[in-house]
């Protein structure tokens, strides 16, 4: 999976929908899940607290401006 994931440019997005009490519950969740799916560098761009929970956009980082690029160097050494 390390291959797929230098193919990606800067970032990882992932929205869903979490059951919670309040938005604070939600961003905490949604950030700790995040941080179980490995990804150490995330933001929430979106939350939206309604009815029984929060619709949440969480964004991993993988790249940030600046950083050594995967896909950049894999294309440069010969990768498809």
């Amino acid at each position: 999976m390390a291959k797929l994931m230098e193919k990606v440019m800067d970032a990882l997005d992932v929205e869903t929908f979490i059951v919670c009490d309040s938005e604070d519950e939600g961003k905490g969740i949604a950030l700790e899940m995040m941080k179980n799916l490995g990804f150490d560098d995330a933001d929430l761009v979106f939350i939206e607290f309604i009815g029984p929970g929060a619709r949440i956009r969480a964004r991993a980082y993988l790249h940030r401006s600046g950083d050594k690029y995967g896909w950049l160097f894999s294309s440069r050494e010969g990768g498809k």
